[in-house]
């Protein structure tokens, strides 16, 4: 064997384990799976090339993270915010119109299926990965964004965030000032706050799940909290309050049957996967709805109404 395949034996067996911990932290940055899934593939390309001067002077770990984050600091300078319909403007008012042409120019957002994270990771960190707080995080300039992340969710100190960015740790005080304010102003704590998963929030999503199901809207009304919102990328549109959510349901869940639902999990968040029924009795992939539940009920539903999602999360795009 030569020692050129050992070298990469030796660097597969020593980096891999990061592999899933690097793309959690990709997305907090980039708010894209696509993406953070190709940038985890260049840290890798780049940290292989540079390994023979690696030292250990910081820990392998921390020498990744370093490499990630700058990998993704270069690509965010090209690259647009990536929002959620709610970050664009205020609330629609008329639920029961048609939905109006999906926006198909801007990057939205993504999910982040619990699947592509290491357990441990999500549990520890879900907060970290909570749709509210991506996609607030999107609202930060990229350094500060590094920043916030790095030192409020990896726990760096102030002085190695100042020696990756190459600023003063200063600089780097004051940038974290400024991005937990900017924070404080676009998401509501109680969007941010780790929620452990329990057997209140299996009910809820079971009852969510039978609701659709059933074709039972009376039963939603119990899930839904009086400030609820509804938000479906890439549809521009969004709703805020039971009484306008309730309305743009009603309008369009009409007969027991016609839809089915799959669990699943993503952003350390409960989700279901939605089938509607075709004239042929097919059942086709509709969206991924991630559910944000708050003392025992839903207090957001942010539906991605694009198929595709379905293949991310390894779900089959259509049921018998």
């Amino acid at each position: 064997m030569s020692a050129t395949t050992a070298d990469r034996d030796e660097f597969v067996r020593l980096t891999d384990p990061y592999r899933r911990e690097l793309l959690a932290h990709c997305y907090r940055l980039l708010g894209s799976v696509d993406e953070a899934e190709d940038l985890v593939q260049e840290t890798y390309l780049r940290a292989w090339r540079s390994y023979d001067g690696f030292e250990g002077r910081a820990s392998l770990r921390t020498w990744l993270h370093r490499i990630a984050t700058n990998t993704c600091l270069t690509a965010l300078e090209s690259r647009a915010r990536r929002p959620l319909p709610s970050g664009l403007g205020g609330p629609a008012e008329t639920p029961e119109e048609p939905l109006t042409a999906p926006l198909t120019d801007v990057p939205w957002l993504q999910p982040l299926p619990d699947a592509l994270v290491d357990p441990a990771n999500v549990v520890a960190a879900r907060g970290s990965l909570r749709l509210a707080l991506v996609a607030a995080l999107q609202n930060l300039p990229a350094r500060q964004r590094a920043v916030l992340i790095l030192r409020d969710v990896l726990a760096w100190r102030a002085a190695e965030v100042a020696s990756l960015l190459g600023t003063s740790t200063a600089a780097v005080k004051s940038s974290l000032q400024r991005a937990r304010a900017r924070l404080d102003e676009v998401a509501p704590d109680e969007d941010l706050v780790e929620e452990p998963e329990g057997a209140a929030d299996r009910e809820v999503l079971d009852r969510y799940v039978a609701a659709f199901e059933n074709a039972d809207l009376d039963s939603l009304i119990d899930l839904l909290q009086d400030g609820v919102e509804l938000e479906m990328p890439p549809f521009a549109q969004w709703y805020s309050g039971r009484a306008d959510v309730l309305r743009f349901l009603r309008a369009r869940v009409h007969e027991k049957g016609t839809l089915r639902m799959l669990r699943t999990r993503a952003n350390g968040q409960p989700a279901v996967a939605m089938y509607v029924r075709g004239a042929d009795g097919v059942f086709r992939g509709h969206s991924v709805q991630v559910l944000t539940v708050r003392k025992d009920s839903l207090a957001r539903v942010t539906a991605f109404l694009d198929p595709r999602v379905l293949d991310r999360f390894g779900l089959p795009k259509e049921l018998s």
